[in-house]
């Protein structure tokens, strides 16, 4: 899925434009016991309470793609004849309404998955999408749509305690405290079956979301889907950085990464003014160029480019914003730490005065440190 597909799919999220009749579910404690069933029809319930699941639903398929959302590949195998893949378009099917489907799934989960040894709740909401026709300029025809698009959404949801809490009754005039009870909080993890691609539905793929963008929760992947979970957004930096480093060794300089960090970013900003919903991607060898244009020698380019063919594999597209930090440029040293702007990297250099390595910066006319205007005195040079 790209940009413009997941923001169309997110749009389906309000209460005057959903198809979701029902909104089913378990409610478990921290010892993997389900306490009840949730089996509601927003039809009938306050249009508020049913916006709020809504909002719920909607926050899995929240956050960035390549980041907190991630795509989930099925091989033709297990489209075929896996058992977790099965079960997914049964419930796609059943528009979830098969119970012992949705039993299945509950216990998969619940058997599989820990969220902190607290209380949480599975929501399941299913959802039919009549696809408005796009023209070639872009436009939308709501009225010629010639596709429907099928699909669930499962999210699980830590519960918490809530707090004793003054609140305002506007027929009384008057702050009156409320009670402590158990909310739902927003989803830690959860998914979309099948994916939105080219505007139809991919059976061959499901979109994952994870609400901290570090920590994926491989142990829902392969308890729900049975396939090798991605690699977070973290451990793709940590690889590319180790492959740059361990590859390069002594050649790896200050320069070098500058270059490296420049070039990417001046990608990923050139991306962003053009506006494409499709995910930018960078290969191993465009960044071997950047080395290669830098002077490092053909031997070491070749190293970097099977380090990460071994940790990314062979011919990998990845995800720029993933391998070099996009926002800053730090530069870190025992008891020191200097923060740059991305477009002002190029301002560092590296020095050796005396036999002495430095890091310098040219500095301008207004200096803060702390926050307090300062100036550097005059001084022979």
């Amino acid at each position: 899925m790209n940009q413009k597909e997941l923001n169309e799919i997110r749009r389906r999220f309000r209460y005057d434009r959903s198809a979701i009749s029902k909104v089913y579910g378990c409610y478990v404690n921290g010892n993997g016991q389900i306490i009840s069933y949730i089996d509601s029809s927003l039809g009938i319930m306050p249009q508020e309470e049913a916006e709020m699941y809504l909002g719920i639903l909607k926050k899995t398929l929240s956050g960035a793609l390549g980041k907190n959302l991630l795509n989930i590949e099925f091989s033709t195998q297990q489209v075929m004849q896996g058992e977790e893949h099965k079960l997914l378009c049964a419930l796609r099917s059943s528009e979830l309404k098969d119970s012992e489907a949705r039993e299945a799934l509950y216990q998969r989960i619940i058997e599989n998955v820990s969220v902190e040894k607290e209380n949480y709740v599975i929501l399941l909401a299913s959802d039919s999408y009549d696809v408005p026709y796009r023209g070639k300029d872009g436009s939308s025809q709501a009225d010629a749509s010639d596709s429907v698009f099928k699909y669930f959404i499962c999210c699980v949801c830590p519960v918490k305690n809530s707090t004793v809490a003054l609140q305002f009754f506007a027929e009384e005039n008057e702050f009156h405290g409320i009670a402590a009870g158990q909310v739902i909080t927003p989803p830690q993890m959860g998914f979309m079956f099948p994916s939105f691609d080219d505007r139809q539905a991919n059976i061959h793929r499901a979109l994952y979301y994870s609400r901290k963008a570090q920590e994926i929760h491989g142990e829902f992947i392969d308890a729900v889907f049975h396939t090798v979970p991605p690699m977070s957004s973290q451990e793709q930096h940590d690889a590319f950085q180790t492959a740059l480093a361990e590859s390069l060794e002594a050649e790896c300089s200050m320069e070098i990464v500058q270059a490296v960090h420049e070039q990417i970013n001046a990608k990923i900003t050139e991306h962003a003014e053009l506006k494409d919903p499709e995910p930018l991607e960078i290969s191993a060898g465009e960044v071997a160029e950047i080395l290669r244009e830098n002077g490092i020698d053909e031997e070491k380019i070749n190293a970097f480019k099977a380090r990460c063919d071994e940790q990314f594999g062979e011919n990998a597209a990845l995800d720029p914003k993933n391998i070099i930090e996009s926002k800053r440029f730090d530069i870190v040293m025992e008891g020191v730490k200097i923060s740059v702007e991305p477009d002002y990297s190029y301002l560092v250099e590296t020095r050796v005065i005396n036999g002495r390595k430095y890091i310098l910066i040219p500095v301008s006319n207004d200096i803060a440190v702390n926050g307090m205007g300062v100036k550097i005195s005059e001084q022979k040079e």
